[in-house]
C-alpha cells in the first residue's frame, strides 16, 4: 500500500487513457493498450530524434573516445575528466541515448497498476486478445496464447536491441541480446497487457530504425592519423626528374658544340 499510493496518479492517469480509447474510441481493451503504446511513443518522437543523433555521435568519436580510454586506462579518474571534457568539445550528451526509455518507465509501472485492477475489477468488455489470449489482465502463462506472446516478445526485444545498439561494441551488444532470455522467466508472471505494450514498444522501435537508417545519413567518422613515437616524419615528396630524353641538357658557357662531318666518298677528309 505504501508502494503504491506514490503512484496512483499514474494509474489513474493509465486507467483514463484506457477508457477514452475503449469507451470513447471504440478498441477493445487490448487493442486500446496498442493505441496507448503507439500515443506514448509519437510523444517521445523528439526525445528519439536527439536519441539519435546522440548514438551518431558516439558512433562517430567512438575512435578518438577509445584512444583517450587506452591513454589514461592506469588513471580512471583523469580518464572521467578527460572524457567528460570531450563531450562538451564535441557537444555530445550519452544520457539522450536513454531518455526515451526513462519516460516510457513510468507507463510501464501504471500499466502494470491499471491492469491489475482491472484483474480485481474486470472492466465492461471482452480482456481477450486475438482469441488466443482469454485475458490481458491474467498472468501471462494461464494460458498457451500467452507463450505465443512471450516468443514475440523474445524476438521483438532481440529485434530492437540490434537496431539500438549500434555505438556498442560486441560483448556489450551479446549481452544485451541475451538479456531477454533471461527477464523472459520474470515477464512471463506479468500481465499479458503488459507484455502486449512491451512488444508494441518493441515493434515500433524495429520500425523506426528501418526508417531512420533510410532518412538520416550516417555521418562520416573523422579520420584519425596515428604515429608512435618510432615512427619517422614523413618528408615532402618531391617531384621525379623527367627522363633524360625528353629534356635537353643546358648548355654550359665556354663549351663548344663539336660536330662529327661524315666522309666523303673518293674526297679529302
Amino acid at each position: 500500500m505504501l508502494l503504491g499510493s506514490p503512484l496512483t496518479p499514474l494509474e489513474h492517469t493509465a486507467r483514463h487513457a484506457l477508457n477514452f480509447l475503449h469507451y470513447n474510441v471504440g478498441l477493445p481493451w487490448a487493442w486500446s493498450i496498442v493505441g496507448l503504446t503507439v500515443i506514448v511513443r509519437m510523444l517521445l518522437v523528439p526525445l528519439t530524434v536527439r536519441q539519435i543523433h546522440s548514438m551518431q555521435n558516439l558512433q562517430r568519436f567512438a575512435p578518438q573516445m577509445k584512444e583517450i580510454q587506452k591513454k589514461y586506462k592506469s588513471d580512471r579518474a583523469k580518464q572521467n575528466e578527460e572524457l567528460m571534457k570531450f563531450y562538451r568539445e564535441n557537444n555530445i550528451n550519452p544520457a539522450a541515448s536513454c531518455l526515451p526509455m526513462l519516460f516510457q518507465l513510468p507507463v510501464f509501472i501504471a500499466l502494470y497498476y491499471a491492469l491489475k485492477n482491472f484483474s480485481k475489477h474486470p472492466p465492461g468488455g471482452n480482456l481477450a486478445f486475438l482469441h488466443f489470449i482469454p485475458s490481458i489482465a491474467a498472468h501471462t502463462t494461464t494460458h498457451w496464447g500467452g507463450y505465443v506472446l512471450l516468443v514475440v516478445y523474445v524476438a521483438s526485444q532481440m529485434a530492437s536491441t540490434l537496431y539500438m545498439s549500434a555505438t556498442m561494441d560486441k560483448t556489450q551488444r551479446y549481452l544485451f541480446m541475451f538479456m531477454p532470455l533471461v527477464f523472459v522467466f520474470v515477464i512471463a508472471r506479468f500481465p499479458a497487457g503488459l507484455v502486449l505494450y512491451w512488444v508494441t514498444t518493441n515493434l515500433w522501435t524495429v520500425g523506426q530504425g528501418l526508417i531512420t537508417r533510410r532518412l538520416i545519413p550516417k555521418t562520416a567518422a573523422p579520420v584519425i592519423q596515428r604515429r608512435s613515437s618510432r615512427t619517422p616524419a614523413q618528408e615532402p615528396k618531391l617531384e621525379e626528374p623527367a627522363p633524360a630524353s625528353t629534356v635537353a641538357a643546358p648548355k654550359q658557357p665556354g663549351q663548344v658544340r663539336k660536330v662529327r662531318r661524315k666522309k666523303r666518298a673518293g674526297g679529302r677528309r
